[in-house]
């Protein structure tokens, strides 16, 4: 057997130092939150146009769950640890809270798009470190940013006077 083969398990391949890490982190907590905060809105709206509403949540909530996956994914992929629990998710997040209770489709609209717009905001905010260390993760990036900014505009939309 040759000396200059390496072992299979010294091949490692990129590895995220730990700002691309903690960047990473950053929008991991903000999507699970919104995933979370989502589904709040959704189970808890009512009033006038509820049912087309209640279907965008949805549309948003399994975005943001999918996005989740794909960031943690993607960390794991470069040797980071993803902490999706949810003590880090509440202490970390830079979503407001969202308000107990029910609320009126109006209402709704306006608190869920400026959590769709805070995410958007820290994706926004870590694109450029990201995309200085790893291309391939800020494309990742990218497709979220564009994917988020639709849904924020569907949904706010319904609150469009002419």
């Amino acid at each position: 057997m040759s000396t200059n083969r390496r072992d299979e398990t010294d091949v490692q391949g990129f590895q995220a130092s730990p700002e691309l890490s903690e960047n990473l982190q950053r929008v991991l907590v903000d999507l699970v939150e919104l995933h979370l905060q989502g589904k709040q809105a959704h189970w808890n709206v009512v009033g006038t146009n509820f049912r087309d509403l209640h279907l965008q949540l949805d549309e948003l909530v399994d975005f943001a769950r999918e996005a989740s996956d794909t960031v943690a994914e993607r960390m794991r992929a470069l040797w980071a640890v993803p902490d999706g629990r949810s003590d880090t998710v509440v202490s970390s997040t830079t979503l407001p809270q969202f308000p107990a209770y029910e609320h009126g489709t109006d209402e709704v609209v306006d608190l869920i798009t400026a959590r769709v717009y805070a995410a958007v905001d820290t994706l926004r905010t870590v694109h450029d470190a990201v995309d200085a260390e790893d291309p391939s993760t800020a494309d990742i990036l990218h497709q979220l940013i564009d994917g988020l900014e639709k849904l924020a505009w569907l949904i706010k939309s319904e609150n469009r006077k002419v």
